[in-house]
């Protein structure tokens, strides 16, 4: 009878342990992630931690964190932001085993980011799947021609790169070396690869991996130095 009572007041102590430890491991994790991005103090994270969490706290390492808030900005750049990290220590000045992290932009989002870019029709930016889309007009011998561009995003070096593919006037479809052929200097620089630094919003240690149209989205993909942890260096803003 009395190992029994024992029993059941081990386990009433261990789940109201782990249930303490669900409350404060992710607020924790929170006000980091709010401090080191700079966001207000009661911006929205959702933090979640994988697994049982008491044996992770016991060994000093919490196995799979993933982070998600929505409309995050940082300098210029901001979408919906969810990220993974692995073998997150807790104590101690060790590095996590890395991770990753996605940034779902809007064409509203994105538009705010281009509109950087010197002489770029940021106001006419869509997103068409698989690539961006842009129109503008340009004069010639005193008349106006409306020019449509289709640009291909991609990750280069931080950068978020826009690459004309084709052009379009008067619903004929050219490519951009052809645009480049007939137009000349008319059109610079509306024809020539345009990028804008992400990498400057962004702590060093998320390199910039991807870009791509998804749907109605701009998602950017990013692999995290497992080193932010305790790196200050990566936790600077990084360069292009």
């Amino acid at each position: 009878m009395i190992v029994g009572v024992v029993l059941l007041v081990v386990v009433a102590m261990v789940v109201a342990a782990e249930l303490a430890a669900r409350q404060l491991v992710p607020d924790t994790i929170r006000s980091a992630v709010v401090e080191q991005l700079g966001l207000p103090a009661d911006h929205p994270v959702d933090v979640e931690v994988d697994g049982i969490l008491l044996p992770q706290l016991i060994v000093g390492t919490l196995d799979d964190v993933r982070i998600a808030s929505e409309a995050v900005t940082v300098g210029d750049f901001g979408g919906d932001v969810t990220a993974r990290l692995e073998d997150l220590p807790i104590r101690g000045d060790g590095a996590a085993a890395g991770g990753s992290a996605q940034v779902r932009m809007s064409t509203e989002q994105l538009r705010s980011l281009v509109a950087t870019i010197d002489g770029f029709p940021a106001e006419a930016i869509e997103l068409e799947a698989p690539n961006v889309t842009a129109s503008t007009e340009f004069t010639v011998l005193g008349a106006t021609i409306q020019l449509g561009l289709v640009l291909e995003p991609s990750a280069a070096d931080g950068e978020l790169v826009l690459a004309p593919v084709s052009g379009s006037i008067a619903d004929v479809t050219v490519t951009a070396a052809q645009l480049r052929e007939q137009f000349g200097g008319l059109l610079e620089p509306l024809v020539q690869d345009r990028s804008v630094c992400v990498a400057s919003s962004m702590p060093a240690a998320l390199t910039l991996e991807s870009i791509d149209v998804v749907d109605d989205e701009l998602v950017a993909g990013f692999d995290i130095d497992g080193g932010i942890i305790n790196d200050p260096a990566l936790q600077e803003n990084g360069t292009c």
